[in-house]
């Protein structure tokens, strides 16, 4: 009993050391008993019962009593089939005590294998003819057989680590994650990300100005999460600009409760980010409660971005304000030809203006057009007179 005892104890710890349940350890102990059950007797008439509360942990053969045998029904079992006995066999394992008394024909009887050789052995004492007896009465698997359950017992708690680890991981899809690197080279970086897991970064995932160093912490997008004969593929990026919305959640409670909206993303990793935000409390101010007192929130962003900058744009319905809103930090002095089908504008922009609101090699306005979903073509105010499309009493902002 003692000895049981501490396997329940062991079972906690064990399970707590590899992630899994408990019960998942006893689980995996059923199946080693059986295993172990059938190389020695080469079928599964057994039984094991596992019960915690009575520390009891029981390995039985089983056996059903009949009249007569057909012995080919006992020399291949299918799965889960009991073995037979004849009546006359039951009585005299229930003289030996091996099972129990008062047995008749159609009984399911069980008897207790012993687990450990040790125990039927004598130790430090002359050996008597009663130990000959208690060795020859005694069911035991051998050490052997006990070394071929061990293995079963750890492949099979290995095993569930991996599907713990894949459905933990797939619950993870879509969301962001805490990793330490382990490791950089070339091509890739290694990733220690929990639940006995390494995934990998590699180049095209991550950006040069990203600050990466062998056991620092970092912020990783699960994008997808594959099962395999071994750990989950947890496929992770820093790239993806759904990591943006991700650390937006994180630092910013107005928009992991709702308060404020992400009505629009586009991104250049590593360089830009641009954000439509709109807020669903007329008192709740969307920028200013993103960028925070000081700037103090979007600082957090932008440093787990790596330096990334963070553009943000209030969010309307109403194309004439979206669009100008989407252009910032170019000034843009009119919106004409809005084609609400076609999702497209034209944008009027004073002259000196212009390089500001199309960016660097067209960054600022291709990260409008993403961020806010209209098709965006931009013309100086000089150009737009010349083309009749603009008047001097229209030129306001």
């Amino acid at each position: 009993m003692a000895q049981n005892k501490l396997y329940f104890e062991t079972a906690k710890e064990v399970a707590e050391e590899k992630g899994v349940s408990v019960e998942d350890i006893y689980e995996s102990t059923r199946k080693s008993f059986i295993y172990g059950f059938k190389k020695k007797y080469g079928n599964t008439s057994c039984e094991v019962v596992i019960d915690p509360d009575k520390n009891e942990l029981t390995l039985y053969a089983k056996y059903q009593i009949v009249e007569k045998i057909n012995e080919e029904e006992n020399e291949e079992l299918e799965e889960d089939a009991i073995k037979k006995i004849t009546l006359e066999e039951a009585k005299k394992m229930a003289e030996e005590k091996r099972i129990k008394s008062n047995v008749k024909v159609g009984d399911i009887v069980f008897e207790a294998i012993v687990l450990d050789d040790k125990k039927v052995k004598t130790s430090r004492r002359k050996k008597t003819s009663d130990d000959d007896n208690e060795k020859s009465n005694k069911e035991v698997l051998s050490r052997t057989d006990i070394a071929a359950a061990k293995n079963v017992f750890n492949q099979d708690v290995k095993a569930r680590q991996r599907e713990v680890a894949y459905e933990f991981f797939k619950e993870k899809e879509g969301e962001m994650i805490l990793a330490t690197i382990t490791n950089i080279d070339d091509k890739k970086v290694t990733l220690n990300i929990g639940m006995n897991t390494v995934a990998f970064l590699p180049k095209s995932e991550f950006v040069d100005s990203d600050k990466l160093f062998i056991n620092s912490n970092v912020s990783v997008y699960v994008k997808k999460v594959e099962q395999t004969s071994k750990e989950p593929r947890v496929q992770i990026s820093r790239t993806d600009k759904n990591l943006v919305t991700r650390l937006m959640e994180n630092y910013i409670p107005e928009i992991k409760n709702g308060i404020i909206e992400i009505k629009g993303i586009a991104r250049d990793p590593g360089d830009r980010s641009k954000i439509a935000l709109y807020s669903n409390d007329e008192n709740v101010d969307a920028i200013g409660s993103c960028v925070g007192e000081g700037g103090s929130r979007i600082k957090e962003i932008v440093n787990a971005l790596g330096g990334e900058k963070v553009d943000l744009y209030k969010w309307s319905e109403n194309p004439e304000e979206l669009i100008p809103n989407s252009l910032q930090p170019a000034n843009v002095t009119k919106v004409l030809e809005i084609n609400v089908k076609e999702k497209s504008s034209r944008v009027v922009v004073p002259d000196d203006q212009l390089s500001l609101a199309i960016g660097k090699s067209g960054q600022n306005v291709r990260l409008a057009v993403q961020s806010c979903g209209w098709k965006i073509d931009i013309i100086p105010t000089s150009e737009a007179f010349e083309q009749g499309l603009l008047f001097p009493e229209s030129n306001s902002n």
